[in-house]
């Protein structure tokens, strides 16, 4: 996945909403990221469990998120990603997904990310927003110890008091030092946890910006989510780049990290 010259894009909306919804998206994206050449895994949530309300929508469940997912993945020939939050739920999600996701909030959880690199898939850990860049050379160890060697660590913001992120942009320097691929998730780091009161605020429309420093800074892929509509989206609406605004991104992304590479090689 990671390797044709250009960073990866992780790319989809926050949880599977309905079956067309999420068909659509997955082929749209996936023809974006052709046009600007970059390779392309789909991520959607089967399951949001750490959704700040109990009334807050959670997703269609295991077993009927993973079956949209698997059509994704049959019918479009496109790598798809999704959360898993129990050991239970990593052996199933393994039979059907290409990359096993670890949430932030599960990112020290042992059993959970020995039981991901024991399925031989791709792991990718979001890296708490509690924890400093240092601690993920132990999450690494974690995974490596189990025996996983196909693993990336994704930055998606750090606790700034009460209902806010920042990011530390030299974390991201530290967190590719371990030798493994590093994603920098930029519509999470721009997301107020809980700033709405019985659900997460955010500021979708500075995400872009975020992604553009990463790029400059130097990283192996962008995860985004994105939705047709985000005010309407079930799930990270404040946070997430309209579908129609991403390719302009990606390209302005692109031509950062360009930049980058080439001066870091001269």
């Amino acid at each position: 996945m990671i390797g044709n010259g250009a960073p990866l894009l992780i790319a989809g909306p926050c949880v599977i909403e309905d079956e067309d919804m999420i068909l659509r998206h997955a082929e749209t994206i996936s023809r974006i990221a052709a046009e600007v050449g970059m390779s392309f895994v789909f991520k959607a949530s089967y399951d949001k469990a750490n959704r700040t309300s109990h009334s807050s929508y959670r997703g269609p469940g295991l077993e009927e998120g993973l079956r949209i997912l698997a059509r994704v993945r049959k019918e479009l020939e496109i790598p798809v990603l999704t959360d898993t939050h129990s050991v239970p739920e990593v052996k199933s999600a393994a039979e059907v997904v290409d990359v096993i996701q670890i949430p932030a909030f599960l990112c020290r959880q042992t059993d959970l990310l020995e039981a991901a690199a024991k399925t031989g898939r791709i792991v990718n850990v979001k890296k708490g927003q509690f924890i400093s860049p240092d601690d993920v050379g132990n999450i690494i160890g974690k995974i490596v110890n189990a025996g996983g060697k196909r693993l990336m660590i994704t930055e998606r913001g750090s606790c700034f008091g009460y209902n806010r992120l920042i990011v530390d942009f030299a974390g991201l320097v530290k967190m590719r030092a371990h030798g493994y691929p590093v994603i920098f998730d930029a519509t999470h780091s721009v997301q107020s946890p809980g700033g709405l009161g019985d659900r997460s605020g955010g500021e979708g429309w500075l995400a872009p910006y975020l992604a553009w420093a990463a790029a400059a800074v130097g990283i192996d892929g962008l995860f985004i989510e994105v939705h047709e509509n985000p005010s309407e989206a079930l799930s990270d609406g404040p946070n997430m780049i309209p579908l129609n605004n991403l390719k302009p991104v990606l390209i302005r992304f692109l031509e950062i990290a360009e930049i980058g590479r080439r001066t870091t090689e001269n």
